[in-house]
């Protein structure tokens, strides 16, 4: 298994015929277009839409590429990206969670009224919000693997359950005003990556891109398949740190990074490397890719559905948090409009396969960058949120398209 999701993932540049080492841009497009074929494009549909989208934006609002606008942007990001890496769990093993809005509202009434009217600590309030988080995708769990209880139907349950608690715990009150100097809401609304912290961060990231790429080659020569050449991962790596250095300098002429979205990448990160690292992300993707033949190979399928329901519900709680702690409040309209639907959107957007074996954690980076994208410019633009949503729907049903065409692509390329 480890074998084949490698291949998949190997890098689209391919050495041309003159020598192993050699870096050829016709080469890279010869290979782009092969994996193209074979229904295997990786994120660049998503990677182009949303150059185009920064584009389009840009020319109806000249503000919008702004450093501050950027700025701002990006921490928008940090809590409904967090909600998506857990629903891009959830999805490679072919579940879906509909209860992650309600979820993220349930924390923000734990956090709002545990600060204000219980006394709780701030770490104390965190505890117990994740730990109803970590219940609820136990109870999930058990109803699916005791009972056969669909997730569709287990998590629509309690998505109106949830909403019932939310509202219980409010009680009258309706809305909590969380105290600014409580360190979440600082960490959310105040606090930013230092700008000479900033150029070594993208640094390091570019050195660890590096790193993870000979790596790679090294185990797929290991296994005595193709790999990419050295010179072109440096390439890669150098052209990298170009980008991530360019884009400091540009949001250090406002703020700089914000925290919050410095979070929500690591946290992208960390999932990553469980999902292409580890034995239990290699489960992960032959769960979804098809239950009985996991289940044939001696995978416990219910463990590893159970533990992506469990980290879904998680991250659906810690984006509560980091939502309620943004707007220094937590009231009956937390977690519900949008966020669902946003949620969700933003990891099929981004890459990650309704039928479940295919996407990985940067499908809740690239697709929650294209959603608040839309709803940022919009915004500038003063449309209304009825466009917002057609429009936002529209990005969502091309994704689809695109995941169903690929898919057949790819059966046919393996039926070839």
């Amino acid at each position: 298994m480890s074998t084949i999701k490698d291949d998949l993932a190997a890098p689209v540049v391919a050495a041309p015929a003159g020598g192993p080492e050699g870096f050829s841009p016709a080469g890279a497009v010869a290979s782009l277009l092969r994996r193209a074929r074979g229904g295997d494009v990786g994120p660049l549909p998503v990677i182009i839409g949303l150059a185009v989208i920064w584009a389009v934006m840009q020319v109806l609002n000249d503000a919008f590429l702004s450093p501050r606008n950027l700025v701002n942007l990006l921490t928008q990001c940090a809590s409904v990206g967090t909600i998506a890496i857990g629903v891009v769990l959830v999805l490679l093993v072919a579940q879906i969670d509909l209860s992650i809005g309600s979820m993220s509202g349930l924390s923000a009434a734990i956090l709002g009224v545990g600060l204000t009217q219980l006394g709780w600590s701030l770490p104390v309030t965190i505890a117990v919000a994740l730990a109803a988080g970590l219940v609820l995708g136990l109870v999930y769990s058990a109803a699916l693997a005791w009972f056969g209880v669909p997730t569709f139907v287990a998590t629509l349950a309690g998505l109106l359950a949830l909403l019932g608690l939310q509202l219980q715990i409010l009680g009258t009150h309706g809305s909590i005003n969380i105290p600014f100097d409580t360190w979440i809401v600082r960490f959310m609304q105040q606090m930013y990556v230092p700008r000479a912290a900033s150029y070594v961060l993208a640094a390091a990231v570019a050195v660890l891109y590096l790193l993870s790429r000979l790596a790679r080659a090294r185990r797929r020569r290991h296994h005595g398949l193709p790999a990419g050449s050295q010179s072109s991962a440096i390439a890669l790596s150098v052209a990298l740190l170009v980008v991530l250095e360019v884009a400091c300098w540009y949001l250090n002429q406002d703020h700089g990074i914000s925290a919050p979205f410095v979070l929500f990448v690591v946290l992208v990160v960390i999932i990553d490397i469980l999902l292409s690292r580890t034995r239990w992300g290699r489960q992960v993707y032959a769960v979804g890719g098809s239950i009985e033949a996991a289940r044939r190979a001696g995978i416990n399928v219910h463990r590893i559905i159970a533990s992506a329901l469990v980290l879904g519900t998680l991250f659906a709680t810690l984006g509560g948090l980091l939502a309620a702690g943004r707007i220094a409040a937590a009231s009956t309209s937390s977690g519900t409009g949008t966020v669902n639907l946003n949620a969700i959107a933003a990891a099929v957007i981004g890459g990650t396969s309704l039928f479940g074996g295919r996407g990985n954690a940067y499908s809740a980076l690239l697709g929650i960058l294209v959603i608040q994208s839309i709803a940022n410019g919009l915004t500038l633009l003063n449309l209304a949120a009825s466009v917002q949503f057609m429009i936002t729907g529209g990005v969502l049903m091309v994704a689809v398209i695109v995941d169903s065409l690929t898919r057949r692509r790819r059966a046919a390329h393996g039926r070839a």
